[in-house]
């Protein structure tokens, strides 16, 4: 069975996006892959003729009628070129938009004059745009139909969890895209949730934010950050020993390790904000979080708010929290190894205090 249950309609909806991580067996992944990396190639293609014709203001009618017919001679299908050329068209009109807020500087600054001085360049493993013509669901069966250069693919198997897959299949709306991140392929598909009603709140828990602590709510609850913050110290310092390279593969390494340690650090924080929300529900509460702004010499400091916490408390001046105190272990180890003349003298390097932000503390070896 191959249909979608519809979704009732709602003036109110709330929209998000839902990442599937497919799985393709090793016959049918490079099909797929030189399918996107063509789509891209040919993306800047049109990119190059859009700016060649117009500059920066290109329309998607005037790159159809330019390269409509160049994109179906290279086997791509009537949709797919029409996805491709609307997505070079799009690009632009937000680079426009772009210049038109200010996003890339003033007039005549470097950044900006480098951006409208070159067509838009995509990246080989670049979203590609699939609507229901192009692929279609089997929700039972967890498989996906979808096109590619050497014709259409069936049966290509997607997982995720059986919550994620109810919701897909009663919300699921629009078209998807198929992208591709260190070499796993996944499916990038909005859903279209009804917008959850709106109560006026009986009170207020005020959450505070740190480091040490994660979360600090007025009720008395901590979730703490001890093992998160353990982990990104032993992080910083292997990225200090890479970044010491200054090596192109180093660049790419430190990327790598960014992701990763952004990869641990989600479902951290995801579990505290839902059981933060999920006292707040119960309990007929909103929730009023704390602001923090930077300063110009780089310290935080707490800004006033109508329903700040007053039970959390700072830790340090100027309404900062204490941060770990001491380096990670391997820093640790190495300083006891140094000469007392270095550890002592006062030729060493300043060390940051223990209340300073945890951004701003580094580990010299």
């Amino acid at each position: 069975m191959n249909s979608r249950s519809s979704a009732p309609k709602s003036p109110h909806t709330l929209r998000m996006t839902s990442s599937q991580r497919v799985r393709i067996g090793p016959v049918k992944t490079p099909a797929i892959e030189r399918t996107l990396h063509a789509a891209n190639e040919a993306a800047n293609r049109v990119s190059s003729v859009a700016f060649d014709r117009f500059g920066l203001k290109g329309s998607v009618r005037e790159l159809r009628t330019l390269c409509y017919g160049e994109l179906k001679a290279h086997g791509f299908g009537a949709q797919a070129a029409q996805h491709v050329i609307k997505r070079v068209g799009d690009a632009y009109t937000t680079l426009r938009a772009g210049i038109k807020a200010g996003n890339l500087g003033p007039k005549h600054s470097k950044r900006r004059r480098r951006a409208a001085s070159k067509p838009i360049v995509f990246r080989p493993d670049a979203a590609h745009t699939y609507d229901d013509r192009c692929l279609s669901w089997n929700y039972d069966a967890q498989r996906v139909s979808l096109w590619t250069l050497d014709g259409r693919l069936k049966n290509v198997q997607f997982a995720c969890s059986p919550g994620t897959l109810k919701q897909f299949a009663e919300h699921r709306k629009g078209e998807t895209d198929l992208i591709e991140r260190d070499g796993t392929l996944f499916l990038f598909a909005t859903i279209d949730l009804p917008e959850p009603e709106v109560f006026e709140p009986k009170g207020f828990i005020g959450v505070d934010r740190g480091i040490n602590n994660l979360a600090t709510t007025s009720d008395g609850d901590n979730h703490s950050g001890r093992r998160l913050g353990r982990y990104r110290r032993w992080q910083a310092c292997r990225k200090a020993e890479i970044q010491a390279k200054q090596t192109r593969s180093a660049k790419q390494l430190l990327t790598k390790r960014a992701r990763r340690e952004a990869r641990h650090a989600t479902p951290i924080n995801h579990k505290v904000s839902k059981t933060v929300v999920a006292v707040a529900q119960r309990t007929g509460r909103g929730i009023a979080l704390e602001e923090l702004r930077v300063s110009a010499s780089g310290s935080r400091f707490r800004a006033t708010s109508e329903h700040a916490s007053p039970s959390a408390t700072a830790d340090g001046p100027a309404g900062t929290r204490r941060a770990s105190a001491g380096p990670c272990r391997p820093c640790a180890s190495a300083r006891a190894r140094e000469p007392t003349s270095w550890r002592g003298s006062p030729a060493a390097p300043p060390r940051s205090p223990s209340w300073a932000p945890h951004a701003a503390r580094t580990c010299t070896t």
